[in-house]
Formats: structure tokens, C-alpha cells, sequence
């Protein structure tokens, strides 16, 4: 069964409804030291200094097609 992609942008998200606006509320007055790490811990400067920008990233690219005069392509 084939499924159908969905994507948005930022200008067509859906709306928040009020309960997700009351639980992101919840969760932003909550204190750091409530936050269960156990499962994934803290990186240490070790790691840090080993660390790669954009190792995984992939920038979306589109195919332009542009004409331009000879002597401005020279």
C-alpha cells in the first residue's frame, strides 16, 4: 500500500491546537534539573573536540537553467 508524503513549510503548518500550546507551556516552566537524562547523557569535552559541523547534513539543491550573454559567460 503506497503512502502518501507529507511536508510542510513553515508558513503551512497547521495551527497549534491549545492543549499542545498548554503542554509546551508545561514543559518550558519546567526546571533543567527535571530532565531525565539517563538514557542520554551529557556529551563530554572529549567528544566535543572531536565533534563535525555538518556531517550529516544535506543541503536541498534545485535545478535552475539561466541564459546569460557569450561575452558575459567570458
Amino acid at each position: 500500500m503506497k503512502t502518501k508524503m507529507v511536508s510542510y513549510t513553515l508558513e503551512t503548518l497547521p495551527e497549534l491546537t491549545e492543549a499542545q500550546i498548554a503542554n509546551l507551556e508545561a514543559l518550558a516552566a519546567r526546571p533543567d534539573s527535571e530532565i531525565d537524562l539517563s538514557d542520554v547523557p551529557e556529551m563530554t569535552d572529549e567528544q566535543w573536540k572531536n565533534a563535525e559541523r555538518g556531517r550529516f547534513y544535506r543541503p536541498v539543491k534545485r535545478q535552475i537553467t539561466a541564459r546569460v550573454d557569450a561575452d558575459v559567460q567570458e
